[in-house]
């Protein structure tokens, strides 16, 4: 049992091997160790697990359940009463524990180097390395740029609400003593919340990005003569790590989705209703909910899109090298052409450059996803082998998937629509708007 605490997501730093020096570079990992102590997701011990959880207990459910029934302030002036408590606080409360839950399954089985693929780098190149490594780093400022902004604005309000509060805030014994530990309180709650879902978001993020890396190396292979079974052998790789990814945050992204469709639904209703009070004082803290919520959400969903979009971008690459290719076959070439690459071909009776089009049309291009023409070389693939690789590519279409259902573009079009058609549906029966 030892053992397997110790591979968990703090583990003890291990000596540095030859064969594998980016594993032993340990300060790759170092801002996200200490992003994980900040949220108390510490798995390095058994005693510091059991300390995890009674945290996520306290701060998590103790503090905002006994918060909403003990300062409810039914009784206090308008701008102190907290009609939209219940959903903000159950709505929160719900995405941190799907979000804990799911970080404590991964601690269970991967440590944060597998998790995040850090094992898996000393055989990428180092340009993928190099770009993964800055990204680790960018991503805890992410963390810190989501979760800040949302604790400032909620912590404005709380000192707001308990020190103009006066007598109708109920206290024990010394009202300034009671207000301020019950204040603080209330904010590392919230803070601890925030930080816990959009830390899952920013991880899911961060191992999309590292196939996006991989993604943009591997469609380097069509700019070279390259062996098929080669090409085949790496393309599988990123199927089967985009496989991984998707199984292991399948039941978190469905269950995100469901959970802020359910709590948005929810807040459109207490808020339309009849005699519903809404001004910044009673609806702030729900306002600043739906937003954290949806912007979890949303980088999700976004990230499953982003990598989907440049695996599928592969089959585009191919057909179209595989088009210049067989068009550049038929063209005549000298018998002392050498065997090199050929960078200006004629095809149709126009120059054809490797970067013809590489005017102010195509600014915002990448290696997958771009216009240009493949440059040619004399002896490349034979046009079955060719053909092969096409065809192979257009029936094994990559990128996320929740249980089978793609994550592509026309799926998050869907759930914008679907999302847009319920929401004018209730506002209709509510409100009369259509």
């Amino acid at each position: 049992m030892e053992a397997e605490v110790s591979q968990i997501f703090l583990p003890q730093k291990t000596p540095i091997s030859p064969q594998n020096s980016f594993q032993g570079a340990d300060f790759e990992l170092k801002s996200y160790t200490s992003g994980l102590k900040w949220v108390f997701l510490d798995y390095s011990s058994l005693w510091r697990a059991g300390l995890s959880w009674s945290i996520f207990f306290l701060l998590n459910i103790l503090v905002p359940l006994v918060s909403h029934f003990v300062f409810s302030c039914s009784d206090c002036d308008p701008d102190h009463q907290r009609p939209f408590d219940a959903i903000v606080q159950l709505s929160l409360s719900l995405f941190a524990s799907l979000s804990f839950v799911s970080i404590s399954s991964f601690a269970r089985r991967y440590g944060l180097r597998r998790f995040l693929f850090l094992d898996k780098l000393c055989d990428e190149s180092e340009k993928v390395r190099q770009g993964y490594t800055q990204q680790i780093h960018r991503s805890m400022k992410l963390l810190s740029a989501f979760v800040l902004p949302c604790f400032f604005a909620d912590s404005v309000y709380k000192i707001w609400w308990f020190t103009s509060g006066g007598n109708q805030i109920p206290y024990l014994y010394n009202i300034y003593l009671s207000k301020s530990i019950v204040c603080i309180l209330l904010m590392c709650s919230w803070l601890y919340r925030i930080s816990i879902c959009f830390l899952v978001c920013i991880l899911f993020r961060l191992t999309c990005f590292l196939q996006i890396l991989r993604l943009e190396e591997f469609a380097r292979v069509f700019e070279k003569e390259s062996d098929v079974a080669s090409i085949l052998i790496d393309h599988l790789s990123i199927r089967r790590n985009l496989r991984v990814i998707s199984h292991r945050f399948r039941l978190f992204i469905l269950s995100t989705l469901v959970l802020v469709t359910i709590s948005q639904f929810a807040s459109l209703l207490v808020t339309t209703k009849p005699r519903s009070t809404i001004e910044l004082s009673t609806a702030g803290e729900l306002a600043l909910c739906s937003v954290t919520m949806v912007t979890g959400l949303f980088i999700c969903l976004r990230s499953a899109t982003k990598i989907t979009h440049k695996a599928q971008s592969v089959t585009s690459l191919a057909a179209k090298w595989h088009a210049c290719a067989t068009i550049d076959s038929f063209d005549e070439f000298q018998n002392d052409a050498p065997k090199a690459q050929i960078t200006s071909v004629q095809i149709g009776g126009y120059p054809v450059t490797s970067n013809w089009d590489s005017d102010e049309e195509g600014d915002g291009d990448d290696v997958l996803d771009n216009t240009n023409l493949v440059p040619i070389y004399a002896n490349t693939i034979s046009y079955q082998k060719r053909q092969a690789l096409v065809t192979y590519f257009e029936n094994n279409k990559a990128g996320i998937t929740v249980y089978g259902f793609l994550l592509d573009r026309t799926w998050l079009h869907t759930i914008v629509v679907i999302q847009l058609s319920l929401t004018l549906w209730i506002l209709n029966k509510t409100i009369g708007i259509s």
